[in-house]
């Protein structure tokens, strides 16, 4: 996992329905090794969302923006970590991703975690930015085995808006391919494209706001929101708990 923590790379993230995770994990035993820690092969996420009352960081994405950026608070509920962290779209289409320990307790914002947020959105004065959307996922990560690749496989989803509003999504798998390159040699790659599923682009937090919130530009996501609700029609009713 230290050799691939991929802090600045290329992500391409496939969206299908979780009913098909057992007969592709399978497909994948060959080439790739699984995280396990403890006996324990899939841990718990929650990630908390930041941004400002004109929700700049959500336009940002859904208008296509090159350069924009993301602030949360991502808690690792297995050893019960918390990060604030940046991410960072490039005009290259790469990913590149800050960190620092941070309590939530530290959501008010003390100096430590302004001057992290100044020194990574530098372009961004005096940013007021406030929680606006949870949302947690159960996470199974994979690392290519011949390929210097990470593979994270997200499912259980679930998210909060801070208005009360809450929606869960059981049915939906978002995986996500890492790599340093565009992977067009990847395993992965080839198994899910071979499966006829086919690169979408996804944000969790862009989903979350556009199906809880009365927000602005919302239909920019239409087809996304028609996949999501595609791959529930199909999903087997007797599966959702």
């Amino acid at each position: 996992m230290d050799s691939v923590k991929l802090m600045s790379r290329f992500d391409t993230k496939f969206v299908f329905s979780a009913a098909k995770l057992p007969s592709f994990l399978e497909s994948l035993t060959n080439n790739y090794k699984i995280l396990e820690i403890s006996g324990e092969r899939s841990f718990l996420y929650n990630t908390l969302y930041l941004d400002t009352s004109n929700y700049l960081f959500y336009n940002q994405h859904v208008t296509g923006k090159l350069s924009r950026h993301k602030v949360r608070y991502r808690t690792y509920e297995s050893t019960g970590v918390t990060y604030l962290e940046i991410k960072k779209k490039t005009n290259q289409n790469r990913t590149v991703k800050w960190r620092i320990k941070k309590n939530l307790d530290s959501v008010a914002h003390d100096n430590e975690a302004a001057e992290f947020i100044q020194k990574h959105i530098p372009q961004q004065d005096n940013l007021d930015l406030h929680p606006v959307m949870r949302n947690g996922f159960t996470r199974i990560t994979l690392v290519g085995v011949d390929t210097h690749e990470r593979i994270t496989i997200d499912f259980n989803m679930d998210f909060h808006a801070v208005n009360g509003q809450s929606i869960n999504l059981p049915f939906i798998a978002i995986v996500e391919l890492k790599s340093e390159s565009f992977a067009c040699h990847s395993p992965f790659r080839s198994a899910v494209l071979q499966s006829g599923i086919h690169p979408v682009g996804f944000s969790k937090y862009c989903i979350g706001n556009a199906m809880l919130l009365d927000i602005q530009r919302k239909n920019i996501l239409k087809q996304r929101l028609l996949l999501i609700k595609k791959i529930e029609n199909e999903y087997p009713k007797s599966a959702v708990s």
